[in-house]
């Protein structure tokens, strides 16, 4: 989930088999590339093994074979015999209990796939030499050098990646991400799906599979969303998502359509996205923001600096173009929106890596998350605030009840703090808590400021845009990118 730039502050890999619907060829300028097939993990399970009933046959005909040599029990050639116990029908084990693969849709809790309750590792990423801060003797420094006294401050105060049950709350939220995007690209298809129904899946999907509906008083807290499911199509950028009242939409074959959801497991969250077409003229759209955000994977490390990331970024996307009717465009990477680090309960924690050069001297420091993602387009590539809202948010400190004058808001509030937090939601969110006439509420308390809105931001219509997003961890010795998976 991008974090917007404000108006004032715009700046002047290891490529897996790519899954259906997300293409990963492409051609950087005045160079063709061969494209990568496409490959899916597949689905569907194991079926139940059923050995009773030909143990059952078996018993039976024994039966009828002691009932026709003596009625009253007793053999006609010899002494009373013991009566045989008849044999009891073992009972099938239910389907999540014997389940080895995700169901389709994906329904099997991950607590029944995992019984160690141990989750995969992301990809450890050794981290690299950057050019830090040249010396005073004129000798380039280690990127890995002795922390001033309040970075060293920072650092403790920050939840330590190497905590187990840390890193296994956060690998189980990547597998969630991991298993419900692989039934997206395995099953969303233009033409048969609008885009409520896609997103409803991959919600109802991330839910089962944490096996927690969130649904009773402080239980999304305990693991579910970590912000609502972005559905962009095409000029819309970023913060799209489907909510009452907006006419449904189906997908068509010329959509390229932005996948952009999050995973949370005690507050741990695990933001992702990826990009899907069908249309092989956007190949090389896709193909040159996928590169991108490897790029700034690549760069990203302990004591790196952001501008040394966003330059890296920005080198790479400007090498790819797409042809549209015969003419050639340049892939501009989109210049006031972010990828930003993410802390517990917090999508966007103070830090932004925009995708341009920029002079910003701010390092990344260890124990630090990042969603490093980007986005790119064949439009202007500065977004403006589209009609709606997107979803709300509540301040990370905001206090435990409010007093408005409307009654109405106050309750509205006790709601969202208690079911919500900090956490995003959306309208579509308090429906399925059962609210209704909701919307004054909602209006007082952003006219307080007391909650935040997210606008959908979009570049000009008739342009296009793709997006990627990996979520890493930058652990004391490696940088572990906890979502990625075969698919990107």
């Amino acid at each position: 989930m991008g974090s917007k730039t404000p108006e004032d502050q715009i700046p002047g890999g290891n490529d897996g088999p790519t899954s259906s619907g997300i293409s990963s060829g492409g051609e950087p300028r005045g160079v063709h590339l061969s494209r990568d097939g496409d490959g899916s993990l597949g689905d569907g399970g194991d079926d139940d093994g059923d050995d009773d009933e030909e143990d059952e046959v078996v018993a039976g005909a024994r039966s009828l074979n002691n009932a026709a040599d003596n009625d009253d029990g007793n053999d006609v050639n010899g002494p009373k015999k013991k009566k045989r116990k008849p044999r009891k029908k073992k009972k099938k084990a239910s389907a999540a209990a014997t389940a080895t693969k995700q169901s389709d849709p994906p329904r099997v809790p991950l607590s029944d796939l995992f019984p160690s309750g141990s989750y995969p590792a992301g990809e450890a990423q050794a981290y690299t030499k950057a050019r830090d801060a040249t010396t005073a003797t004129g000798v380039d420094s280690d990127m890995n050098t002795a922390r001033t006294t309040a970075a060293e401050l920072r650092y403790q105060s920050r939840p330590h990646l190497e905590d187990p049950s840390l890193l296994n709350d956060y690998r189980k939220a990547a597998e969630v991400h991991r298993q419900v995007r692989q039934w997206v690209q395995d099953t969303v298809k233009p033409g048969k799906q609008t885009l409520l129904e896609i997103a409803t899946g991959i919600e109802d999907g991330v839910r089962s599979l944490l096996g927690n509906q969130g649904l009773e008083v402080g239980d999304a807290l305990k693991a579910g969303m970590g912000f609502p499911t972005g559905l962009c199509l095409n000029h819309e950028v970023a913060h799209y998502t489907p909510n009452p009242g907006q006419k449904d939409v189906v997908l068509r074959y010329e959509d390229v359509m932005k996948v952009d959801f999050g995973v949370h497991v005690n507050g741990w969250i695990v933001d992702s996205a990826f990009t899907m077409s069908f249309d092989p003229a956007w190949d090389s759209l896709l193909a040159g923001v996928r590169a991108a955000t490897e790029s700034g994977i690549k760069a990203a490390g302990i004591d790196v600096r952001i501008c040394d990331v966003s330059a890296a970024i920005q080198e790479t996307m400007e090498s790819y173009e797409v042809e549209v009717g015969g003419k050639m465009y340049p892939v501009k990477p989109v210049r006031n929106i972010c990828a930003h680090d993410i802390a517990r309960y917090q999508i966007h924690a103070g830090k932004s890596i925009p995708f341009i050069k920029n002079n910003d001297q701010t390092k990344m420091e260890e124990g630090e998350i990042f969603a490093i993602e980007t986005f790119g387009t064949t439009g202007r590539g500065k977004l403006y605030d589209d009609v709606g809202i997107y979803g709300y948010k509540l301040d990370y400190d905001a206090p435990a009840q409010v007093k408005l004058p409307f009654a109405s808001a106050n309750r509205l509030y006790k709601t969202i703090k208690e079911q919500f937090g900090s956490i995003v939601f959306c309208r579509r969110y308090l429906d399925r808590l059962g609210l209704d006439r909701y919307l004054a509420g909602l209006k007082s308390l952003e006219s307080h400021g007391i909650l935040e809105s997210y606008a959908p931001l979009a570049d000009i219509k008739g342009s296009q845009s793709a997006q990627f997003e990996h979520t890493i961890l930058l652990r004391e010795n490696n940088k572990e990118i906890i979502s990625r998976g075969s698919d990107y």
